[in-house]
């Protein structure tokens, strides 16, 4: 089994030369300073990432990981739990919305059952099963530390084992937007009512049913707000504990990873917390429509790429924005120098000045 510990310890801060270097050559390129905004940043973030300045995203890979609630029965979803086993088969035959991305944009997918309440008899569905579905929160724990334990080394060893340029983290499971919400009041300390959204749609009633819910299995639990795994184990999901343990593993191996929208921003929050290092490697896609995901962003110092109303889950902006940092790769690799654009760059003297000027002003 892999050693959690020793995975943790070997998550690096990101390469400060390799940086600078990128930072050097967008200073040539043919543009005033900063004009393609975060499409420079990230060319910076993945040479710190990877250790150079040019680098490509050509192979793209999803890790998507599924798992039931045993919350459910409370009734704070209005999907039925079939819904989970049924999406789980149809990501893997791009028929769901980010599998369907998945395909237009020639992105690799892994679907990875590590808790659905179901024998799935799909092969192309990769079998970690750790139990039938989780217990009920508002009952008592989740799981047990053991098994949360298992989920983080699952995700540890998928994310890994890929030889992606970059990897997205996604989800499938009805009723993980209780549990997302549970882990994330927790973690900041905040009250339910500040990170819990209606997920993929429900009443008024059982909008306020849901939220009474998470209060009542946090009172149920007391789960341990510095300890991640407790908290994890006690008001979690598999999927979320998977999930966290990918986004490490991907820091490990010194790879990009795509957070995805809310259920995503919550296990990476569980992630940086682990393994604090792990934050740079993150790259945020879309703002999710659920209300605490800007909590998790500003908990991690995070923004998102791109505002686009997206609530469904599954990853689904996750190959948009492997499409966004391919752009912002062609950038610094394939744009014009001032040099070979034949263009006197003396005319931005001043604004390099200016910049220097509030720069130094800052520090």
């Amino acid at each position: 089994m892999m050693d959690y510990k020793e995975i943790i310890s070997s998550v690096w801060p990101l390469d400060e030369a390799a940086m600078t270097d990128a930072r050097k050559r967008q200073a040539q390129l043919a543009k005033p300073p900063g004009s393609l905004g975060r499409l420079e940043e990230l060319s910076v973030q993945l040479a710190g990432i990877t250790g150079q300045v040019h680098n490509k995203i050509e192979k793209k890979h999803l890790l998507v990981f599924a798992a039931d609630n045993g919350v459910i029965e409370e009734g704070v979803s209005s999907a039925p739990q079939s819904v989970t086993l049924m999406q789980t088969v149809n990501l893997t035959r791009h028929k769901t919305g980010a599998s369907t991305l998945c395909k237009h944009f020639g992105c690799d997918i892994t679907v990875c059952d590590v808790g659905v309440n179901a024998d799935i008899k799909e092969p192309r569905v990769l079998n970690r099963k750790i139990a039938y579905g989780t217990q009920n929160i508002a009952k008592g724990p989740a799981m047990s530390r053991e098994q949360a334990m298992q989920a983080i080394l699952t995700g540890m060893e998928l994310a890994g084992a890929t030889d992606a340029d970059v990897i997205g983290i996604g989800e499938m499971g009805i009723g993980n937007t209780t549990t997302s919400s549970a882990v994330l009041s927790v973690l900041l300390g905040v009250d339910v009512d500040t990170v819990t959204g209606r997920g993929g749609g429900i009443t008024d009633q059982s909008f306020l049913k849901k939220k009474q819910v998470i209060r009542t299995a946090i009172d149920v639990n007391k789960p341990d707000k510095s300890d991640v795994i407790d908290v994890l184990a006690k008001v979690g999901g598999f999927d979320i504990a998977a999930m966290c343990g990918a986004f490490i593993g991907c820091a490990a191996a010194r790879r990009p990873v795509v957070i995805d929208g809310f259920i995503s921003a919550v296990a990476a929050l569980c992630a940086c917390k682990l393994c604090p290092d792990s934050v740079h490697y993150f790259i945020p896609s879309h703002a999710s429509y659920e209300i605490g995901y800007k909590l998790a962003m500003d908990a991690m110092g995070l923004q998102p790429l791109f505002l686009l109303g997206m609530r469904l889950g599954e990853g689904s902006g996750c190959p948009l924005a492997f499409e966004i940092l391919d752009a912002a790769c062609a950038i610094i690799n394939d744009m014009a120098t001032f040099d070979q654009a034949g263009i006197d760059d003396g005319y931005l003297d001043e604004i390099r000045e200016g910049d220097k000027f509030t720069v130094e002003g800052v520090q």
